[in-house]
C-alpha cells in the first residue's frame, strides 16, 4: 500500500461542495457553504441537485484520466455526514465505495481526507460552514468525528487501493483565524468562535491515531495536518509512539505573496518580465521549513497550485504559469509528495479535457483556471515528467 513519492491531485467539490468552485450549484441561494444550502431549497430540489452532481462530477473516466497523466494517488474530501446520520444531509458513502473499485481499475491510491466536522474546524467555506468555529469546543462532536473516522477505518481496511486516512483538514491556528474575515450568515451561531488550540489538537490527534490503528493495516498511512503550524510539531509524534504517520502542509503560492505586495512593490513586481525573486525567496522558505519538520516526519504537501498574481497580469501567461510550476515542484521535491488542489472546477462537456470557458471567480469574477488541474493540463503549464532543472 505504500508509494515510494506521492504525485496526486485532489477531488475538490465533489463529495464536499466548494461553492467558488461550481457556483450553479447553489442557484437560486444565498449561501454560502454547505450547511445553509439545503436550507434554502425545497428538499427533493436538494437531493435532486446534490444527487446529480454526485454522480456525474466524478466518475471512473477521470480516475483513467488522472492515471494517464502519470500520477499515482486522489486525495478525496469526504464530508462529516459521508454515513448519512445528520438531519439534512444525504450520505455520500456509496459514491467513495465507487471511487475504491475506479482506484483499483486504474491502480491509483487513496488518500481518505475528513475535510468538515460539525460546527466546523476553521470557519471557512470549505470547513461547510462560513465564519463559525465551535467544533472543538463541544466533546459530544468530537466523539462523532473520531467515530466517522473510526467508522471509516472498518469500511476501507482491507481495500487494496486504500493508502491513507487524513483525520481533519485545515484545524485554525490562532494566526490564521485572526487573519482571515469568513462572514457568518447567523452571527448568533458564530457567537463564541475561535482557533483550535496545539494543545487540544495534539490530544485530539493522539485519540484519532490510537482508534485508527487499532484498526488498520499496520501499512495504511494515518495523516495528520499541520494546523497551519509546521515547525511547532518537532518530534511529537515519534515521542507520542506514532508508527507509519505522515504530516500534510498546504502551500500556496498565492496566500504567500498576498500580504508581501502591496502599493508600488505590487505594481513592480506584475510588471517584471522575469521570475520575481520574491517568488524564488517565499517557495524556497516553504522547502526550507518542509525539508526541517521532515527530519522528524515525513511530509507531504496536500495541497498546492500554480495560481499567482504575476502569472495572471503577465503578458505570456503560459510560460509564467510553466515557471512557477518548475520552482514549486523542486521546492516540494523535499518532501513526502504533492498533490494538487485540484482535479476541476465547473465539469468540462468532454470530461477531463479541460475545455470550455475558464471558469471565473464569483467574487471578482477573476479566471480561475490555475486551480483546475484539467486546465492547466490542456494549456501545458505543468507535465508530471518534467524535469525540474530548467529552471530559468
Amino acid at each position: 500500500m505504500g508509494l515510494n513519492y506521492i504525485k496526486g491531485v485532489n477531488l475538490g467539490n465533489w463529495l464536499v461542495l466548494e461553492k467558488w468552485m461550481n457556483p450553479a450549484l447553489f442557484d437560486g441561494t444565498t449561501a454560502d457553504d454547505e450547511y445553509y444550502l439545503p436550507t434554502q431549497l425545497d428538499p427533493a430540489v436538494y437531493e435532486a441537485r446534490i444527487k446529480t452532481h454526485r454522480a456525474e462530477y466524478i466518475n471512473e473516466r477521470d480516475f483513467a484520466t488522472i492515471k494517464s497523466w502519470g500520477l499515482n494517488s486522489v486525495r478525496i474530501p469526504v464530508p462529516y455526514f459521508i454515513f448519512g446520520d445528520w438531519p439534512g444531509h444525504p450520505g455520500c458513502i456509496t459514491y467513495l465505495d465507487r471511487a475504491f473499485r475506479w482506484a483499483r481499475e486504474t491502480g491509483l491510491k487513496i488518500m481518505i481526507d475528513l475535510h468538515t466536522v460539525p460546527e466546523s474546524q476553521n470557519g471557512f467555506d470549505n470547513g461547510g460552514l462560513t465564519g463559525v468555529c465551535k467544533w472543538a469546543q463541544n466533546t459530544d462532536l468530537v466523539e462523532y468525528t473520531l467515530n466517522v473516522l473510526e467508522r471509516l477505518a472498518r469500511r476501507y481496511r482491507d481495500e487494496p487501493a486504500l493508502h491513507s486516512i487524513e483525520v481533519l483538514n485545515e484545524p485554525v491556528s490562532w494566526s490564521v483565524f485572526h487573519s482571515t474575515s469568513n462572514t457568518a450568515k447567523d452571527s448568533h451561531e458564530a457567537s463564541g468562535s475561535t482557533y483550535v488550540s496545539l494543545r487540544f489538537l495534539k490530544r485530539f490527534y493522539r485519540d484519532a491515531y490510537a482508534r485508527l490503528r487499532a484498526v488498520l493495516r499496520p501499512e495504511t498511512v494515518i495523516v495528520f495536518h499541520d494546523g497551519f503550524r509546521l515547525l511547532r510539531w518537532g518530534g511529537w509524534f515519534r515521542r507520542a509512539g506514532m508508527r507509519n504517520v505522515m504530516l500534510d502542509t498546504h502551500q500556496y503560492l498565492i496566500a504567500m505573496e498576498d500580504p508581501l505586495f502591496s502599493g508600488p512593490a505590487r505594481r513592480l513586481y506584475l510588471r517584471s518580465r522575469r521570475l520575481p525573486w520574491l517568488y524564488r525567496m517565499l517557495v524556497g522558505a516553504s522547502g526550507i521549513a518542509i525539508r526541517s519538520a521532515a527530519r522528524r516526519i515525513p511530509v507531504l504537501v496536500g495541497e498546492w497550485c500554480v495560481e499567482n498574481q504575476w502569472a495572471l497580469h503577465s503578458q505570456n501567461r503560459s510560460a509564467a504559469y510553466r515557471q512557477v510550476s518548475r520552482l514549486q515542484r523542486a521546492a516540494w521535491d523535499v518532501s513526502a509528495g504533492q498533490i494538487y488542489w485540484s482535479y476541476q472546477l465547473a465539469r468540462s462537456a468532454k470530461p477531463g479535457s479541460g475545455e470550455g470557458k475558464p471558469p471565473r471567480d464569483p467574487r471578482n469574477g477573476g479566471n480561475l483556471e490555475a486551480w483546475d488541474l484539467t486546465r492547466v493540463w490542456r494549456h501545458g503549464w505543468i507535465r508530471a515528467d518534467t524535469s525540474h532543472d530548467d529552471m530559468p
